[in-house]
């Protein structure tokens, strides 16, 4: 017998989960939700350990659902902290290029910000970058005014508080054990009790392909998890940067290289690097656990993928062990920044969606079964299109469970 039952189960509270949960609840006040996580709070994982940004939609494809998602997802974002009192900080945002090879890419993402709608986008030269970052050394720049930061975590709670007052429930330490669809309904032993429900809508995140095969679909993609690991600028020496400074990303890679960031919680970080994590919740390096790192190596998609990638991460796990390395990125973007600048800092966790053939998905991909909407890969800018992306989850879950 199961301990509650619901017309809609999202599997995940995170940002994205419980977005849908508000959405479904504001489309279909009538319907009964409940949400389940593994964890004792909500958006305790890639939610809350992400960089905070609220994204402008400079590096996405025309056309792809990251540019569609990002640029409609930075307004919303804005909007939705005016309208509910989260502080945010429009504090701008500058990508440097300085080689040959760099400004032609930094060319190419001004045409795809133009083309995706970025308000005020523009490139400016070493004079006009220095007013702006005045110990940035470039040739060149982009600049996007009006990228921000926020503390994605109180978004996250505004939205729980939504999705209460509209009568969802949330379960806490809820881990998933086993999932069984019946005839009409899915019944998900979790550690908390049993949860029966007609659909289920899975934002499992770093567990998503998991989530997906307990139900019978085929995913067609593993998480790989990669850590970001950070430093943070000593105070003294956080006056170096003034917004947000990023060097001119790699086309073939979804990460963009070690970047600086101010925070809304009042500190610098510099970083990530971009490492093969041995846990799908491997914060630290020390972290390990059996499953996940038996998972990524038998997977025949993670050794295509490090045959093509093998410099690239030994690049960033040589720099996670060697300072001095990192240290040498930072420079080629503010050159009087010594290791001295930096102390500890923290990590991030990424759910890289990996295919067959070793290709790293760098979009959206969310499926759908009988009684079921999977998001298999929400990369970001998740948290900054939150909003847009739950509502287009909604609208899949509306057409695939035949809501009214």
């Amino acid at each position: 017998m199961a301990d509650a039952k619901y017309d809609v189960l999202i599997i995940g509270a995170g940002i994205i989960g419980l977005s849908t949960a508000m959405h479904l609840l504001q489309g279909h006040p009538n319907l009964k939700v409940g949400i389940v996580d593994k964890n004792d709070e909500i958006a305790s994982q890639q939610t809350g350990h992400n960089s905070g940004v609220i994204h402008s939609g400079i590096y996405y494809k025309p056309g792809s659902f990251k540019a569609q998602f990002c640029v409609e997802g930075r307004a919303s974002m804005v909007q939705f902290c005016e309208d509910n009192g989260i502080d945010f900080n429009p504090i701008g945002k500058v990508i440097i290029a300085n080689s040959d090879e760099e400004l032609a890419r930094l060319e190419l993402l001004h045409e795809r910000g133009t083309a995706n709608g970025v308000p005020d986008l523009q490139l400016v030269d070493s004079d006009k970058l220095k007013e702006i970052e005045p110990h940035v050394v470039a040739k060149r720049a982009l600049w996007a005014p009006h990228t921000a930061i926020v503390n994605y975590k109180e978004v996250t709670q505004v939205y729980l508080n939504r999705v209460e007052d509209t009568g969802g429930t949330l379960h806490l330490n809820s881990a998933v054990r086993s999932i069984k669809r019946g005839s009409g309904s899915t019944v998900v032993k979790t550690s908390s009790g049993d949860y029966e429900a007609t659909n289920v809508v899975n934002c499992a995140g770093l567990h998503s392909d998991r989530i997906a095969s307990m139900m019978g679909a085929n995913p067609g993609v593993k998480i790989i998890p990669f850590r970001g690991e950070y430093y943070t600028l000593k105070k003294e020496s956080e006056t170096l940067v003034k917004g947000l400074i990023y060097p001119v990303p790699d086309p073939e890679l979804p990460f963009l290289g070690v970047h600086f960031t101010h925070n809304v919680k009042g500190y610098v970080e510099a970083g990530p690097n971009a490492v093969l994590a041995t846990a799908r919740e491997g914060y630290r390096k020390r972290d390990f656990s059996p499953k996940d790192f038996a998972d990524t190596m038998t997977y025949m998609g993670f050794w295509k993928m490090a045959s093509r990638e093998w410099k690239t991460g030994f690049m960033e796990m040589n720099r996670s062990l060697r300072k001095g390395l990192f240290v040498r990125d930072l420079q080629k973007m503010i050159p009087e920044i010594k290791s001295s600048d930096l102390g500890g800092g923290g990590s991030g966790v990424r759910a890289q969606a990996v295919d067959g053939s070793g290709r790293l998905l760098d979009d959206f991909v969310i499926e759908h079964t009988e009684g079921s909407v999977h998001v298999l890969n929400a990369p970001s800018p998740g948290a900054t299109a939150s909003l847009v992306i739950g509502k287009r989850i909604t609208t899949l879950a509306e057409e695939a469970f035949s809501l009214n």
